[in-house]
């Protein structure tokens, strides 16, 4: 398994703010309202992302290592979470472009945009946790470990 790429989040963006703004331009009429903490989950996962991240980074300074698999499960977890998070980033920038226009003239354009606002700050809190998550399992270069010992 290889670490992120960019190309690979651009497409998840790209792929979200199609498929949504699609979604918006055929059927905003008949959604329900979107909840204004609709993205929170996504701070969540963040959250917790960014402590693993410092737990393992800390286990690797200090040589107590855990076992390989749990590095490639908290990498997968990275991966999966930045794609996430690249995926609904563009989701929430679709349903802004879809709303920021009309919220002057339609209600509930206006009402939708914090949900939209928190939902795409949240996605970008998720992938800078993941990408932080993925840094922190990286094996340290071996002149970092030299200049420990000094």
């Amino acid at each position: 398994m290889h670490f992120t790429r960019p190309r690979e989040l651009v497409v998840a963006g790209v792929v979200g703010l199609a498929l949504t703004y699609l979604l918006f331009e055929i059927a905003y009429g008949s959604i329900p309202r979107l909840p204004a903490m609709a993205g929170i989950t996504l701070l969540v996962l963040a959250v917790v992302e960014t402590l693993l991240g410092f737990a393992l980074r800390d286990r690797i300074r200090s040589r107590r290592v855990l076992g390989g698999l749990t590095f490639a499960r908290a990498v997968a977890l990275a991966k999966a979470s930045s794609l996430l998070g690249a995926l609904m980033l563009g989701a929430w920038v679709a349903a802004l472009g879809y709303l920021l226009p009309r919220a002057d003239r339609i209600t509930a354009a206006s009402n939708d945009l914090p949900a939209a606002v928190v939902g795409a700050a949240c996605a970008v809190a998720l992938v800078a946790a993941a990408l932080w998550l993925e840094h922190c399992c990286r094996t340290p270069e071996p002149r970092d470990r030299d200049a420990r010992r000094d």
